[in-house]
């Protein structure tokens, strides 16, 4: 079986955020609520000076805290890898939140599903269709487009990067994309020093 996981070449990533809204659209997230944000920073000194822009997202770790310290088991890790949190099960309580060290989870406030995009207190029927999958006082978080991915597709991120600065694919293949650009451009996880074991890794 696979062993999901992405690489972030920081080369080819433009700061565009096409992630972030075909992530949106995607999980019909409501506002506030985000499963990928592309950060930036400046480097160098003036007049030579560049942006880095650095994608985030859940790392879905082979070694999870958010798992670990779940006191119902709603948080779990499929045979390919990919950590999901079963809402059936979720209490609200935020010690994932707390545990993960990328900060990488959101507890979906009542608010959150009663606002609506616009703030006006109404839902658009794109909104009332796509909210229905949300449970007020659960944590929620990127599932690597689990239900694409079951159907062959490409997590949505990945399919929209317009620069390709996103690949997906099988951690467990050493001919598949992934592997090959973790072993040629040396990737590196984020903070590896958490002993996480993320299947994130960024190239540059």
């Amino acid at each position: 079986m696979a062993k999901w996981g992405m690489v972030f070449d920081l080369r080819r990533c433009i700061g565009c955020n096409a992630c972030t809204v075909a992530c949106k659209q995607e999980n019909s997230l409501p506002g506030g609520v985000f499963f990928t944000k592309t950060l930036s920073e400046e480097i160098g000194e003036f007049p030579k000076t560049t942006r880095m822009y650095i994608p985030t997202i859940c790392n879905h770790c082979e070694d999870a805290p958010c798992q670990r310290v779940c006191p119902t088991g709603a948080t779990y890790t499929r045979a390919d890898g990919i950590v999901l949190v079963d809402k059936e099960k979720c209490i609200g309580c935020g010690s994932c939140i707390v545990a993960c060290p990328y900060d990488q989870r959101t507890r979906l406030e009542p608010e959150m599903l009663e606002a609506g995009l616009f703030g006006n207190g109404r839902l658009t029927p794109f909104e009332e269709q796509g909210y229905s999958r949300w449970t007020a006082g659960t944590a929620v978080k990127c599932t690597f487009c689990h239900e694409r991915v079951d159907a062959g597709l490409e997590p949505a991120c990945v399919a929209t990067c317009p620069t390709e600065a996103r690949i997906f694919g099988d951690l467990d293949d050493p001919d598949s994309k992934v592997r090959r650009l973790i072993h040629e451009r040396h990737g590196r996880q984020p903070l590896p020093e958490k002993n996480t074991d993320p299947k994130v890794f960024y190239i540059d």
